[in-house]
């Protein structure tokens, strides 16, 4: 009911309830952040980290492990399909894990960076992406969030659990350590490139992520059950109480799979590998510009932006002082040569290639 004065009451059993007051909220915000104080920075981040963590991996692995249970489970009958390679299965499995792992990895990388993988955690931490102590503790998250979705999948869906990453009858542990260890090292290296490194794919890594993962479980699922995480192996196995003598190449290949990844980037990076391809990340003409001159350090005489041999781009100066930048300089980033600013939204002469008067 509305007061003589237009303000709003709530009445309960005939006690009017004021509405909070802003003094009121702004105390207990402030109580609360006294509080978030008092925890150790690092100490919060590992636990929030833990969190997202095995969050995250129970919801990728709870509907990755669902999806491929309804593909397991014969409907008509309630028992397991056919085990042999079917291509139509082999791909419904594929999906269940891509796009579960790309949703979900969407999700949380801004929470614990979306790794969901203790052979992910650990090749991240190996090129310096996350600190040991954050690695140990996530890992912990991982496995456990492994186990329970394995349970809930088990608990909840009537035709109990029909998820296990076991070797195909002709497929040997010694070709099933390999086939995890390159499987594990495709997946690594895309996230590596993609998400550790900035650039603007970036925002879309996740959706490389798991079409990464997709195509590892389309080679690796009908000969080792395309493991490439311990934590979707682990779980499964402690909820049926399965372990197979081989169970550890579950661990060891991932595990050397993302090692091998991190030695590729690092090695990569060392040998600065963006001056082999530049400009791919292109961003208007100052861009194209750092192209011509990287490709000139490569042609000698016989090309370049300053060159004189064949070839070589013919410049002109335009003067557009305080209008709109010349097309194609997008990026902001100013550069100079002789005093002449390239590529900086019009604030001086413009160069233009290929332009003749």
């Amino acid at each position: 009911m509305g007061s003589p004065s237009g303000e709003s009451r709530i009445h309960v059993r005939g006690t009017p309830i004021e509405p909070e007051s802003h003094d009121g909220a702004e105390r207990r915000q402030q109580q609360h952040r006294r509080a978030l104080d008092r925890i150790p920075l690092g100490t919060k981040n590992h636990v929030i980290a833990a969190i997202g963590e095995f969050v995250g991996t129970f919801m990728f692995l709870l509907f990755a492990f669902g999806g491929a249970n309804v593909v397991n489970t014969a409907p008509d009958q309630g028992q397991p399909a056919d085990l042999s390679a079917n291509p139509a299965r082999l791909l419904s499995i594929s999906l269940c894990f891509g796009i579960s792992l790309a949703v979900n990895a969407w999700v949380f990388y801004r929470i614990s960076g979306g790794l969901f993988n203790p052979a992910v955690t650990i090749g991240l931490a190996a090129v310096g992406a996350v600190p040991p102590a954050r690695a140990a503790v996530v890992i912990v998250s991982q496995l456990a969030g492994g186990i329970a979705a394995a349970g809930l999948v088990a608990g909840l869906l009537p035709n109990g659990l029909y998820i296990a990453t076991v070797l195909s009858n002709d497929t040997s542990v010694a070709q099933g350590l390999f086939i995890e260890v390159f499987l594990t090292a495709q997946l690594v290296f895309t996230i590596l490139m993609l998400a550790v490194e900035k650039h603007r794919a970036t925002p879309m890594a996740p959706v490389g992520i798991g079409l990464s993962l997709f195509i590892t479980q389309m080679m690796g699922i009908y000969y080792t059950g395309g493991s490439v995480n311990p934590a979707r192996s682990f779980g499964p196995a402690v909820v049926t109480g399965s372990f197979p003598g081989y169970h550890w190449i579950y661990f060891v290949g991932p595990i050397l799979g993302a090692l091998l990844a991190a030695g590729f980037y690092k090695l990569l990076k060392a040998l600065e590998y963006e001056t082999v391809n530049p400009g791919q990340d292109y961003d208007g003409f100052a861009d194209a510009f750092r192209t011509l001159l990287l490709e000139g350090g490569d042609r000698g005489s016989g090309g370049g932006a300053f060159s004189k041999g064949p070839g070589a781009p013919h410049y002109h100066h335009h003067h557009h002082r305080g209008g709109p930048a010349a097309p194609g300089a997008a990026s902001g980033a100013p550069l100079s040569r002789d005093g002449t600013t390239v590529g900086s939204y019009g604030e001086g002469p413009q160069l233009e290639a290929g332009r003749h008067d």
